[in-house]
């Protein structure tokens, strides 16, 4: 009766082997990345397969003189598709689930489309992914496009576009407040800057025509009604001469404080004096 007990015995290890070596899990599939390559994609022929990893990123990238507009997924559940924050030529393309495939479409900032499969190949015997891709381009129409300007505005650049615009325009509107608030500020402090400390001849002023004169921190003003208008000269070391200025309506304004001089037409002559000027 022995030998059949031990015979049942094996038979009872064998099948523990058996149920052991069915539950370890098979070995994790190492994902592997394939070197940087170009597909020629054309509106006429089926869109290029590329090769995308479970977790993986695969960049796509546009032609150098080209940047994306915008994309549009099949999938957007169980793939990720990430263009940055700041319109370019890139794209990555990322798969959450295995063994899904899904479309991508690709419209260019010339106007050019691209399409492409999308497969997750983590269940494939072949363990490499593509990691980066480049577009080419298969259509003459679409290698022309490529020299001309830009048909479409991306979405990101256009709210750059409009960022800046707001800060600008909020740029100009406090410069010109602050303007206005200078000139205002001026206005309010001029008049304590005029100051009227000249002296003349009333008598021969009032034949003449002189009614007033004044200076600020920059200039000398000379107003009056004068049938012709006089000649205007500087008195330093008791000699006249000739100086600029600007004369407009009775008005004179020298581009300078003038300390001593005189106004004359024909033989009438007025000489005016600052009080605190010297003669």
């Amino acid at each position: 009766m022995k030998p059949p007990i031990v015979v049942f015995v094996s038979f009872g290890l064998a099948l523990a082997t058996a149920s052991a070596n069915a539950s370890t899990p098979p070995e994790p599939h190492r994902l592997q990345p394939n070197a940087p390559r170009s597909v020629t994609v054309s509106e006429a022929e089926t869109p290029p397969v590329i090769r995308a990893g479970l977790l993986q990123s695969t960049l796509i990238l546009l032609p150098v003189e080209e940047k994306i507009a915008t994309v549009f997924g099949g999938d957007t559940v169980d793939w990720v598709f990430d263009g940055g924050h700041v319109a370019s030529r890139f794209i990555s393309v990322k798969p959450k689930l295995a063994n899904t495939t899904t479309d991508i479409h690709i419209v260019s900032d010339h106007g050019n489309e691209y399409t492409l499969q999308l497969q997750e190949i983590s269940g494939d015997a072949d363990a490499h992914f593509d990691s980066k891709v480049f577009i080419v381009p298969g259509d003459k129409a679409a290698k022309d496009r490529l020299t001309d300007m830009p048909v479409f505005v991306p979405a990101a650049e256009l709210d750059k576009a409009k960022q800046e615009a707001v800060a600008a325009k909020a740029a100009q509107t406090a410069e010109v407040k602050a303007e206005e608030s200078k000139a205002e500020t001026y206005r309010n402090q001029y008049p304590g800057s005029l100051h009227f400390d000249y002296s003349w001849d009333q008598k021969k002023g009032k034949q003449l025509g002189l009614q007033q004169i004044w200076h600020d921190d920059k200039f000398t003003y000379l107003r009056g009604q004068f049938q012709e208008t006089p000649a205007l000269y500087e008195l330093k070391d008791k000699k006249g001469s000739l100086i600029n200025f600007d004369y407009n309506a009775g008005l004179y304004t020298v581009p300078k404080q003038l300390d001593n001089g005189y106004l004359t037409i024909g033989k009438q002559k007025v000489e005016f004096h600052r009080i605190d000027g010297k003669e």
